[in-house]
Order: C-alpha cells, then sequence, then structure tokens
C-alpha cells in the first residue's frame, strides 16, 4: 500500500473531532477524496504530507511509518504536494522556482535538477514560458507550475487539494487532463469538491463524512448507489417546488415549468426513472449516511435516558 491510515484521529481543541478512526488503503493509479466543507479532507491531507500530527492512528506513506522522524524524513522525499493555496515567487521565472523547489527537495545534482526541471515544464505543457516571471501567468499557469514543482524529486505518491477550483472551463478540461495522465507509475490523491474532476480522472474513490470514511470503492460503485433511486420530475410553473422528501440533486426553471432531479425510494407521481451519475450516487451515499448517523444517535440518546 502506498498510503496506509490505520484508526486515524484527529481531534482538536475543543473536543471537535475532524477525523474519526479512518482506516484508508490506497495502492497505486488516481483516486478521488471527496466530501462536504468540514468532512475532514485538508485534515486528512495535512497529516498526509506530513504537516499535522495526529491524535491518534498510525499512517504509513510509501511504506514509511509518519510517527518516526525518520520515517517522517524518508516520506517526503517520495512524496509531492500541491496545496489549495501555493505561495509562488512571483518575481522567478518558472525555470528559476522549479530549479529552486528541486535544491529543496534534495536534488542536489545541477544536472540532474536541470533536466527534472525541463521535463515537468513539459509535462505541464509551459516549456515555451519557463523565461518568463510567475507574476505575468494566469490562474491556470499557476496551477501547472504547482503541479510541476509538486513532481520535482519524481515523487511516488501526488497529493493533490482542489487543483481546479477557480480555473474557468477551459483551463480545467487542460488540468484534468494533465491530472489523467499522472497516475500511471505513481499514487495520486486528488481531494476536491468538484465531482465533474473526479469522474473524469478518477477510476477509484473515497467519501470522508463527519470526520468518517463512509466509502471507498470504484468511481462506478459509487455511481451505483443511486441505481434504482434517480428520477426526473417535472412541474407545472417555477413555483411547483421539489417533491417533499426526495433529495434534489438539481434543478432546472424555465417560464412554463421546472424539472427537478431527484433521488428517492418512493418516487411522486410523474416521475421519469434515468440512469443515475456520479452526482446522484454522492448524493444517494450521503444521504444514507445521514440517516443511518441519526438513526444511530437517536438510539444513543435513548439508552443514556433509559440508563438515567
Amino acid at each position: 500500500m502506498n498510503i496506509t491510515t490505520e484508526a486515524l484521529t484527529k481531534v482538536y481543541r475543543g473536543g471537535r473531532r475532524a477525523l474519526d478512526a479512518v482506516d484508508l488503503h490506497i495502492d497505486s493509479g488516481t483516486v478521488g477524496l471527496l466530501g462536504a466543507n468540514g468532512a475532514g479532507k485538508t485534515t486528512l491531507l495535512r497529516i498526509l504530507t506530513g504537516v499535522l500530527r495526529p491524535t491518534s492512528g498510525r499512517v504509513l506513506v510509501a511504506g514509511h511509518d509518519l510517527s518516526t522522524s525518520a520515517g517522517l524524513t524518508a516520506a517526503k522525499r517520495t512524496l509531492g504536494y500541491l496545496p489549495q493555496e501555493l505561495s509562488l515567487y512571483p518575481d522567478l521565472t518558472a525555470r528559476e522556482f522549479l530549479d529552486y523547489i528541486g535544491v529543496l527537495k534534495g536534488v542536489h545534482d545541477k544536472r540532474d535538477r536541470r533536466r527534472q526541471v525541463d521535463d515537468r515544464l513539459a509535462e505541464v505543457g509551459l516549456e515555451d514560458r519557463a523565461a518568463e516571471r510567475l507574476a505575468g501567468f494566469s490562474g491556470g499557469m499557476r496551477r501547472r507550475v504547482g503541479i510541476a514543482q509538486a513532481l520535482m524529486g519524481d515523487p511516488t505518491v501526488l497529493i493533490v487539494d482542489e487543483p481546479t477550483t477557480g480555473l474557468d472551463p477551459h483551463e480545467r478540461m487542460r488540468f484534468r487532463a494533465l491530472l489523467a495522465g499522472l497516475g500511471g507509475g505513481r499514487t495520486v490523491l486528488l481531494s476536491t469538491h468538484i465531482l465533474d474532476d473526479v469522474a473524469q480522472t478518477c477510476p477509484e474513490v473515497a467519501v470522508l463524512a463527519s470526520g468518517r470514511l463512509v466509502f471507498h470503492d470504484t468511481t462506478t460503485a459509487l455511481v451505483g448507489q443511486a441505481a434504482g433511486y434517480t428520477y426526473v420530475v417535472r412541474s407545472d410553473g417555477p413555483a411547483g417546488g421539489p417533491p417533499p422528501g426526495a433529495q434534489v440533486v438539481s434543478a432546472v426553471s424555465t417560464a412554463g415549468e421546472a424539472e427537478y432531479r431527484v433521488v428517492t425510494a418512493t418516487p411522486p407521481g410523474g416521475a421519469r426513472p434515468v440512469e443515475p451519475s456520479l452526482e446522484d450516487g454522492y448524493a444517494a451515499l450521503l444521504a444514507a449516511d445521514s440517516a443511518l448517523h441519526h438513526t444511530h444517535h437517536t438510539r444513543t440518546l435513548r439508552n443514556e435516558v433509559a440508563d438515567t
């Protein structure tokens, strides 16, 4: 396993539990990490990259135990990381910046470092902009520089946090194509809230909810969570409203009617069944987990009351 966590738990001051006994095992290939805001994605990434220490549990990256100083140092040599907000040096050129990152990553041989810089710039399509200062780069170009710096040192594990947020549609498509080609021979963990990024680039997906790992399987299996439960419902007029009790995935309003795409076990009259998408499967999974968690919580409260 290139990434392994065992009973990984992180509790912040005040008792907020960001991660709750997460057991995650990832081999090579590209894996999408999904979850709502506050689900624990950023905490997990910060622990995997050695930025944050867990409260309890075990973490292995490329076989190195992050609880030891030697293991943490060895893991960082095999790890590439693109955080959501990457600080670039605007006065440096793309080539100078990557050369600097190469030095920080321990690539001390100048010829090897020069080769890696040239290869990384070509890989992200910036070889013709190598001598330009980063201050003049667009948001999409900056993200590509971010991927290039993460690949310096030829890491076997690559962790990418929200790489396409804020990009225009053209840059997003370009970036997805770039990400899709990085999984060969590497383990790539892509954290995002944009489901299309996962659908386009990740054959496997893990889902966090309230700090718990609630799903880890193929992307196709996540789509299958909504099989037989996905419908399109039309109402008369935009103010007709969605059917009660259904999980609304999307809605389109026109002057004469509103069309709702819903996930529900009890379809309303006139509902038309449709093939589920990744968005439908994700909505179905979270709805089922929320209902199960609420039932468990209610039973726990009842038991506590009964015991008093």
